[in-house]
């Protein structure tokens, strides 16, 4: 029995890394893939008569590890530099501007027809309403790099956000000037939490010794993440900050403080712990999608009722989405379809208490949502690799030209 489950994981796993591999060439985003292998496998389980245990339980903590794992992968790859502090700026206001929107949009229909209280629509409109890094961040390999940068700063602001949001949301009953203020207080609370941390961490990776290094990194971050999130900070905050620091740690050793905690190798230290947490971001998000799929009922997908209400909800997410990359000045195609909605939604999703939840926002609703919008973007991705192609090719023919002048 033993064996048998050894031999069923690593297939499964080895099966997903064929996915990833082969994603960039056939503009399937491995999302996608993942989900119908889990689904194909409880199929195969109830045809076979396989005993599976209730997987549901592992799914928040797949999640959760998944998220800080995607959030700090991404933001390691990220350039800090002057040039880049006017398209951050941009995507954290498009972000911003389009979690706000999309909820404010949805909860007032959720208000209309479900006859409940605008805070409780709010409350399951949000979750619909943020874009998923888990699923865009791992589908722009083959995009340009400008592309890429705002999908990784969009998508991880639209996290950021769209958590905090949420949670101020959540704890508050009565919205007043003293509720703002608390919660502004929190934020900078989580920002005075996140420099601290960060330049601990930062040493301790500098300093550290021992053979084993970058695991216990990884678990006190995680730790960080886990204590903010229990006292309701904005832990992702942290995890964004953290990564953008380490990533960037030769452009900021200006700093007399950052300069002390700085050695030689550590530039070497921190190119392998970008890859030790690129392949435990692969592993932790295969198995949350694998999971994920595995519970999905073919009913589920077919519920018309709860499909009606998931293509409207894309189609806001598409016209707020239009307005968003016009006011940021970027061009629509082909980040316009860049849209997923995913791991973090699943997990807002289930934070929501039973009594909170409206009648006709169900998992099926959710799951239609997650595989209308990530299809969608495989329309979008598909479509950017011949635009990629042909920017590609008037590059060259620019510099072939340039050189035949010379």
């Amino acid at each position: 029995m033993t064996a048998t489950i050894i031999i069923t994981f690593c297939v499964l796993l080895l099966i997903a890394y064929i996915f990833d591999i082969t994603s960039s060439k056939t503009k399937i985003p491995s999302v996608i893939l993942l989900l119908a292998l889990g689904w194909v496998l409880k199929i195969s389980a109830g045809l076979f008569r396989i005993p599976i245990p209730d997987l549901e339980f592992i799914l928040p903590l797949l999640g959760t590890a998944g998220l800080v794992l995607i959030v700090l992968d991404g933001s390691l790859d990220l350039e800090l530099d002057k040039s880049k502090f006017a398209p951050i700026a941009r995507s954290f206001a498009g972000a911003t501007f389009s979690v706000l929107i999309v909820s404010f949009i949805l909860a007032w229909l959720f208000a209309i027809f479900s006859a409940t209280e605008f805070r409780q629509a709010l409350i399951n409109a949000i979750p619909i309403s943020i874009i998923s890094s888990a699923i865009a961040i791992p589908s722009t390999k083959h995009l340009c790099r400008k592309n890429k940068e705002f999908v990784v700063y969009d998508t991880s602001f639209s996290d950021v956000m769209g958590v905090i949001f949420f949670t101020f949301i959540t704890i508050n009953y009565v919205y007043t000037l003293e509720s703002f203020l608390t919660f502004g207080l929190q934020m900078l609370q989580m920002l005075f939490i996140s420099i601290i941390a960060t330049a601990i961490l930062s040493f301790l990776l500098s300093r550290m010794k021992h053979q084993i290094k970058f695991i216990p990194i990884i678990l006190l971050v995680m730790l960080i993440y886990s204590l903010a999130e229990l006292f309701h900070l904005p832990a992702l905050i942290f995890i964004l900050l953290f990564g953008i620091a380490i990533g960037n740690l030769d452009k900021i050793i200006a700093f007399p403080f950052i300069n002390t905690t700085m050695t030689d190798s550590l530039e070497k230290e921190i190119t392998r712990f970008k890859q030790i947490t690129t392949e435990l971001t692969f592993l932790i998000r295969s198995l949350f999608f694998m999971v994920f799929g595995f519970m999905i009922e073919t009913k589920d997908i077919l519920d018309f009722k709860s499909l009606i209400w998931a293509i409207v909800i894309i189609s806001i997410a598409l016209g707020i989405r239009t307005i968003q990359l016009k006011l940021t000045k970027q061009k629509l195609m082909p980040l316009l379809f860049i849209l997923p909605r995913g791991l973090i939604t699943i997990l807002l999703f289930m934070s929501i208490a039973p009594e909170l939840q409206i009648s006709f926002v169900t998992r099926n609703l959710i799951l239609q949502v997650i595989v209308i919008s990530t299809l969608i973007m495989t329309i979008g991705t598909a479509t950017s690799g011949k635009a990629n192609k042909a920017a590609t090719a008037s590059t060259e023919e620019t510099v072939k030209n340039n050189n035949t002048i010379k």
